[in-house]
């Protein structure tokens, strides 16, 4: 399961960065972020202490910017710092145990998520609130939804396919265990995402001669 986030998340950046007309490399891309979503909620769910969860993700985000911006997104903050964010929902909404306090207190966060320049924004935020709260059908309906309104309102037409791992979720429990138990080592998983932005903004800047951080 790891290894389908890592190889997908590669593909469509080479793909974003050197094949911008090629649409095929981003739809395949799009396998890898409920990929990362479903793998943040069980680290939530199976992790001896959330404070130290928290801060690998910050080291993460942190490490990951500067090739994040070179590389792909020159004014944006990566998509960890989305997963961090969405880490201290799922904590505060752990913590105050009500389901209709825990909507109204989402709601902020929601429109938080939506105007900082965060990767997926506000979306991923609430891919991950459906991945710890639905289960079976549920699961792929509301994933589905949720793709038809970013569809109609920003035009997220290429998202529609990420769909496709949530069903092998929701669906396919004894292929998606097998997949599970094929465990990535921890320094890669947790590395691999700034150290293959790094090496794409040393190729772009070789390819292109520039990276768009020149562009500020």
């Amino acid at each position: 399961m790891q290894l389908i986030a890592m190889l997908t998340m590669l593909i469509d950046h080479i793909g974003y960065i050197f094949f911008p007309q090629d649409m095929g490399w981003r739809y395949i891309g799009r396998i890898a972020f409920p990929i990362y979503c479903y793998t943040l909620v069980q680290g939530h769910l199976h992790t001896s202490s959330h404070r130290r969860y928290c801060l690998r993700l910050l080291v993460i985000a942190l490490l990951a910017q500067l090739p994040f911006n070179l590389a792909l997104h020159a004014g944006g903050l990566n998509v960890v710092f989305t997963l961090l964010l969405s880490e201290l929902v799922l904590i505060m909404l752990d913590r105050l145990r009500t389901p209709w306090i825990g909507v109204i207190a989402v709601l902020p966060a929601l429109w938080i998520m939506d105007r900082l320049p965060l990767d997926y924004n506000a979306y991923g935020l609430l891919l991950v609130l459906i991945f710890r709260y639905a289960k079976s059908y549920w699961l792929v309906l509301l994933h589905a939804l949720l793709n038809v309104i970013y569809l109609f309102y920003y035009g997220w037409t290429v998202q529609m396919l990420s769909v496709v791992p949530t069903l092998m979720i929701a669906f396919g429990p004894n292929v998606w265990k097998y997949l599970e138990k094929r465990k990535i080592p921890r320094p890669i998983w947790w590395s691999f995402y700034p150290a293959h932005l790094a090496v794409l903004a040393l190729i772009r800047y070789i390819y292109y001669g520039y990276v768009p951080l020149l562009d500020w």
